[in-house]
């Protein structure tokens, strides 16, 4: 607890081969780094997807580990308030949403914020095996919620939970991690965890590539896939 760790990270995003905008949005601070992925299908998810971003950027800054979730719970309303704001004094946006995952870091720790289907992942090895992959976020979808969600499948991955301005209790999730020197955190929307498998995902982050290699390699991989929606990553390594 407290030791301070430093963060090499490379960020990327791509609008795919099927959608003329990207609505995804991303910021790489210092101490901040966030992705959101504008709703597709709704009203002006590039301009919710900013907006959010954008207030996130004003919480990067030095926080302790006993404020950093509170910290980024904040900021999370924050974004949250900016786009009812932005909606307020532009009625034709009503509708908009995005989806949120954050990290906040605090010397060895970082809280972790996500609403929505854009997702975490910490890369660690443990007791000298080789490292492994897991999701860190959880997903707001209807197939978390159902117990018979199979029988209307289009409706699984329906978000449940996203930013849109609304004080409707649609409420982050924020946690706490403790780093140590050789983890790999991966950031991204559902443009690649929907359409590159787990697997191939895991492949590219165990591989010794730089922060920013792993970046261009993931999205390659989203675009071989098919680049059926825009894709954003962000890669951290801890050391």
């Amino acid at each position: 607890m407290g030791n301070h760790l430093e963060l090499t990270v490379a960020s990327g995003t791509h609008v795919g081969l099927v959608r003329k905008r990207n609505e995804d949005s991303y910021y790489q601070g210092r101490r901040l780094f966030v992705v959101a992925d504008g709703l597709g299908g709704h009203v002006a998810g590039d301009i919710a997807s900013a907006t959010a971003v954008e207030a996130f950027a004003e919480y990067d800054r030095s926080v302790s580990v006993s404020e950093v979730a509170d910290a980024l719970g904040r900021a999370v309303y924050a974004a949250d308030d900016a786009i009812r704001q932005r909606i307020a004094a532009e009625p034709a946006l009503a509708g908009m949403g995005t989806t949120v995952v954050a990290i906040l870091q605090a010397e060895g720790e970082v809280a972790l914020a996500n609403i929505g289907d854009s997702r975490a992942y910490l890369l660690r090895r443990e007791g000298g095996q080789a490292p492994t992959l897991r999701q860190i976020s959880e997903d707001h979808v209807y197939r978390h919620l159902l117990a018979h969600v199979d029988a209307v499948p289009q409706l699984g991955e329906k978000l449940t939970r996203f930013l849109d301005g609304r004080k409707d209790g649609r409420s982050p999730d924020i946690s706490l991690l403790e780093l140590y020197p050789g983890d790999r955190l991966l950031l991204c929307s559902d443009g690649l965890s929907s359409y590159v498998p787990i697997q191939a995902i895991e492949e590219a982050l165990v591989s010794k590539c730089s922060p920013w290699d792993c970046v261009e390699r993931l999205i390659a991989l989203a675009l071989d896939g098919g680049g059926k929606d825009n894709v954003t990553v962000i890669v951290l390594d801890a050391r």
